[in-house]
């Protein structure tokens, strides 16, 4: 089945097989959040980024295969309802940027620009988002056989940047960031992953660039 993005909150995954790795969307919550559970398939090794929400649910996902590590996009509350039930459940290290690490239930080791996750023999190169929160990030994968994926957290969206308060120092950092650091390094194939919602790719958003911008959200 062709790959669409497309999850509802209860409902069925979606499932995306790359040459080495395999991405599987749910929806979890009553936010409707986005979490993603990555497999290497050369090692079968896992990682999830996010446990959102219904850990029992993210649970029942991971499965027998276990858990090397849980990636926070960032701090916010409905970004780790789940977190601490699945660590404590597959002994998988929490990680999160410094400058979140505070907003988090648990103790987690810490990320910064340009460290990079391990997903067995696959790679997430870490980049740091400022402006959602300061800790936000966003996670690479540069697929040897096709084109780049890359998982916004609540910095990216179909339609605009993250939600900075309108508070125009927050806006400027985060629409700064993501123009230099995602729409300047990575090509209009690079599919995106947001925290909520439906997918898109760079292409599709990049003609509405200094439309955000302009508008200040």
């Amino acid at each position: 089945m062709t790959y669409s993005g497309e999850v509802t909150p209860g409902g069925p995954p979606a499932v995306r097989e790359l040459d080495r790795l395999t991405i599987t969307k749910v929806s979890v919550g009553p936010m409707d959040n986005n979490a993603y559970l990555l497999r290497c398939g050369d090692t079968g090794e896992q990682v999830l980024i996010d446990a959102a929400n219904e850990a029992p649910r993210l649970l029942e996902l991971i499965g027998d295969a276990g858990l090397t590590a849980v990636v926070t996009t960032h701090q916010h509350m409905d970004h780790w309802v789940g977190l601490e039930e699945v660590v404590a459940k597959t002994g998988a290290r929490a990680l999160v940027h410094a400058d979140d690490a505070d907003g988090l239930p648990i103790e987690a080791q810490t990320l910064a620009e340009g460290d990079v996750v391990p997903v067995g023999d696959c790679a997430l190169e870490v980049i740091h988002l400022r402006g959602h929160t300061p800790g936000s990030v966003a996670l690479l994968y540069r697929d040897p056989g096709g084109v780049p994926h890359l998982f916004t957290g609540d910095s990216l969206f179909p339609g605009g940047v993250g939600n900075t308060d309108r508070d125009p120092q927050r806006f400027a950092a985060l629409i700064d960031d993501v123009e230099h650091k995602l729409f300047d390094r990575l090509p209009d194939e690079t599919w995106f992953y947001p925290g909520h919602g439906r997918d898109s790719t760079l292409g599709a958003e990049r003609p509405h660039l200094a439309e955000w911008r302009a508008r200040g959200w």
